[in-house]
């Protein structure tokens, strides 16, 4: 599954994760002696005091400038390390969408700050009719459109890639897998694993990595923001002041949903598993009729959709009450800010563009919290899938080399 594409997995992902922790130590102890050697800012950012670019600080600039290179750095060794055949799309594309996620969730984070300016001046322009003029109202939309349209552009460049990275992907391991063929080919639903569940992996495994590379992304930018918003909160409901209150009303939000879907959904994963192995059995009996008048005959299609409605029906149930705990609980979530601002909203401690940043702020900490309860059925799906396909690779010859792809 991933040594079809990408360069000695174990290896690649682990010193991935040591490299990013090397980069953080060196951008929080040498980055700023760094910056005055080797930082382009002076060339990016000629007006950094000029308050109309946003982005484009001498510290943005300079970040930005960091993130880029650190990322495609680590790419640079694995091109010599092990020249592997999809080295562009598995090394150099992974790099890519993690940038592009990055450069989101800057927009994102300045959008929050934008959320607090305008609507004070909607708070301002209610109560005291005439006082904004009408060129600041008008500006602010104007100015805030430049900034999305570019990003809405960005989105869908970023579903596009990612396309294309699935597909690169499922290619590779469809013809390592048909490398492999003799000895697949006896497998129950062998032409299912390669033509099927080689597809949905690729997918799964590429959407659950952005979601989550963009969730830790988002935590990193947001939990400071959140943090020095809490300072602006003067009590939590029945506990009192408590320093960076959203961030551990946020923290404790999602841990709990988190673990109590996981408990609740503990049957689904192997359920879905039996599910694929049921219709594969089905669907294997039907192709055979195709050529032989002998099978498929009625006894033994009764009994092999027996099976299947039975552990459809199992898997029914277990998602009936699986999605009523899921969906209760992403109901009360919707409250939680609400609650939390109780005491400030009725001391009348906060504005509405201080309301506006921290209900902002406070969501995308707690979706990326949440991450693995929005992604929970997902996360089913995909580990059926990768016990199906693990199985089928138990019967590959081990330490097999790399075969070459014909395209």
């Amino acid at each position: 599954m991933f040594r079809s594409f990408f360069p000695m997995p174990k290896v690649f992902f682990g010193s991935a994760v040591i490299w990013t922790a090397i980069c953080f130590l060196i951008w929080f102890t040498a980055g700023p002696a760094l910056q005055s050697v080797i930082s382009l800012d002076p060339l990016i950012t000629p007006n950094a005091g000029d308050d109309s670019t946003p982005f484009l600080t001498n510290q943005k600039a300079w970040l930005y400038q960091y993130v880029v290179m650190g990322v495609y750095l680590f790419c640079v060794p694995w091109y010599f390390i092990q020249r592997h055949r999809w080295y562009w799309w598995s090394v150099v594309g992974s790099a890519t969408i993690i940038l592009m996620l990055f450069a989101n969730v800057q927009v994102q984070a300045w959008l929050n700050d934008w959320y607090g300016d305008f609507f004070n001046l909607l708070q301002t322009a209610l109560t005291s009719p005439g006082s904004v003029a009408p060129e600041d109202y008008w500006g602010n939309l104007i100015f805030v459109a430049y900034v999305a349209a570019p990003n809405i552009l960005l989105i869908v460049l970023i579903n596009f890639i990612t396309s294309h990275y699935v597909f690169r992907w499922r290619t590779a391991m469809n013809f390592y897998y048909m490398n492999f063929w003799p000895h697949l080919r006896h497998i129950e639903g062998a032409s299912q694993r390669v033509q099927e569940d080689a597809m949905r992996f690729a997918d799964g495994v590429e959407s659950l990595g952005v979601n989550f590379v963009y969730a830790m992304m988002t935590l990193a930018v947001f939990l400071p923001i959140l943090w020095g918003l809490s300072q602006q909160i003067t009590a939590l409901p029945l506990i009192g002041e408590v320093p960076g209150s959203l961030v551990w009303v946020a923290l404790i939000s999602a841990s709990f949903g988190t673990v109590v879907l996981a408990a609740v959904g503990i049957k689904l994963p192997g359920l879905e598993f039996n599910n694929q192995k049921v219709e594969a059995a089905y669907r294997k009996e039907l192709v055979y009729a195709e050529d032989h008048e002998d099978r498929a005959q009625p006894k033994t299609i009764k009994e092999l959709y027996a099976d299947v409605q039975k552990n459809y029906f199992k898997l029914y149930f277990h998602y009936l009450y699986f999605n009523l705990v899921r969906s209760t609980y992403n109901q009360a979530s919707n409250f939680i800010t609400l609650i939390a601002l109780g005491p400030s909203i009725l001391a009348g401690a906060i504005t509405l563009g201080i309301y506006q940043q921290v209900a902002n702020a406070f969501g995308r900490v707690e979706s990326s919290l949440q991450y693995l309860v929005d992604s929970w059925p997902a996360i089913i799906k995909l580990m059926s899938v990768y016990k199906r396909l693990r199985k089928f690779e138990a019967e590959i010859p081990k330490d097999s080399p790399l075969p070459k792809s014909p395209v």
